[in-house]
């Protein structure tokens, strides 16, 4: 339940945290960490000695990852001495980081972020460049989709973990007799039971940005990658819907516990919502995951950044841990309580490689279609951030608003 109501809390900001990246100014920071001197600097191959790396988390993303940077500590002594471990909200980062590089004293040496704070940081050039040390972490053997969530790093952060989120759909298969198989289906099925359908705030969940970055490929839409211009059938399509649905979930949290509770029949969902929560007990076993024909897949992944400002000992460490997290062995870790199902962003690594209570819990309350779906169904990147935030502003005004 603690990682149900991180990534909830995670999700609810994330839509201050993109009106912040829209507002943000370009320039640098006022630190002494410019292009000139931090990113041309000589890194050494080994720290002189061992370091302490403090770690910021704002993306839960160390329920995926803490084992493989545990690992590392424990087989490589000599080049990470100790790691403290610390959580904060996504819209805190950019704040927290520029504040303690005006200070000349940058005391977070990682950041592990999803798209939203990665986005803040760059909009306000925080983040050191990881291209500059490109021969240090290797070239990884990303799958396609991750290899392009990583170009949105924009050469200042490593995608570490990946998976298709949806848009997916979860039922209670005791109220749904006929799931739908394409969007009109839904919009019949809800017109016919009104406020049984229930998504989240995009804005502030996971499954309620697939739904609405899902839809304009499934509608056939001018252009799925500018909601201003290229969306008119999702829009329209949504405030017709907003007709059935009644209230929008304040986060994905809270709709799991509508579909549990029974007020809600049927709500939006993704791969780690679906296993997750019935693998935590949240959510009853018996609900079963949809999908609608002919889907892309919208893609998500999360981050490794380095704050300008790190010393060139740190900033060795940071990498070399970077360069293990990457390693076959290591990302399959990721697969986890199928938080981010799959969870590994490079090629070959099977769910046989997992840990064993990986492989338990997916088999439990995984889906085998899951696999096929991924492999059948074209897949898409998030919109950017700035994108991200034109569309949950019309949502909010055209559909939520009205």
């Amino acid at each position: 339940m603690a990682r149900l109501l991180y990534r909830r809390s995670a999700a609810r900001v994330c839509a201050g945290l993109l009106l912040v990246v829209a507002a943000a100014g370009c320039g640098a920071p006022e630190s002494d960490d410019s292009d000139s001197g931090d990113e041309h600097r000589k890194i050494p191959a080994k720290p002189a000695k061992p370091v302490t790396l403090d770690i910021l988390d704002v993306a839960g993303n160390l329920q995926l990852t803490q084992g493989m940077i545990d690992a590392f500590v424990k087989e490589h002594p000599d080049v990470i001495g100790k790691v403290t471990y610390s959580k904060a909200p996504a819209p805190d980062l950019a704040g927290k980081i520029k504040a303690q590089q005006q200070a000349g004293r940058v005391q977070i040496d990682l950041v592990l972020t999803g798209t939203d704070g990665l986005a803040a940081g760059l909009s306000q050039d925080l983040w050191s460049s990881m291209t500059e040390h490109q021969d240090a972490i290797g070239t990884p053997d990303y799958q396609e989709p991750a290899a392009e969530m990583h170009k949105l790093a924009q050469g200042k952060g490593t995608a570490v973990v990946y998976y298709p989120s949806g848009p997916l759909y979860e039922y209670d298969p005791d109220k749904v007799e006929n799931p739908p198989k394409t969007p009109q289906e839904l919009l019949a099925w809800a017109r016919a039971n009104p406020k049984r359908f229930q998504y989240a705030d995009p804005a502030n969940s996971g499954p309620g940005r697939t739904f609405l970055m899902g839809l304009p490929y499934l509608l056939g839409d001018a252009d799925p990658t500018d909601p201003v211009k290229g969306w008119d059938k999702t829009w329209a399509y949504l405030k017709e819907l907003d007709k059935y649905v009644g209230t929008y979930g304040s986060g994905t949290t809270e709709t799991m516990k509508n579909l549990a509770s029974g007020s809600h029949d049927m709500v939006m969902s993704t791969t780690g919502w679906y296993i997750n929560p019935r693998a935590l007990g949240t959510v009853p076993q018996k609900m079963k995951a949809g999908r609608f024909d002919g889907m892309t897949w919208v893609t998500d992944a999360q981050y490794a950044v380095v704050p300008k400002g790190v010393d060139a000992d740190t900033m060795s460490a940071a990498l070399q841990l970077i360069k293990w997290m990457l390693t076959p062995e290591q990302q399959a870790k990721a697969y986890d309580d199928g938080y981010f199902y799959p969870g590994p962003a490079i090629k070959n690594v099977p769910l046989s490689m997992a840990p064993k209570k990986s492989q338990e819990t997916i088999a439990k309350f995984g889906v085998p279609e899951f696999d096929r779906w991924i492999d059948e169904f074209s897949k898409k990147p998030s919109l950017p951030a700035q994108a991200q935030v034109k569309a949950f502003d019309l949502w909010n005004r055209q559909v939520a608003g009205r």
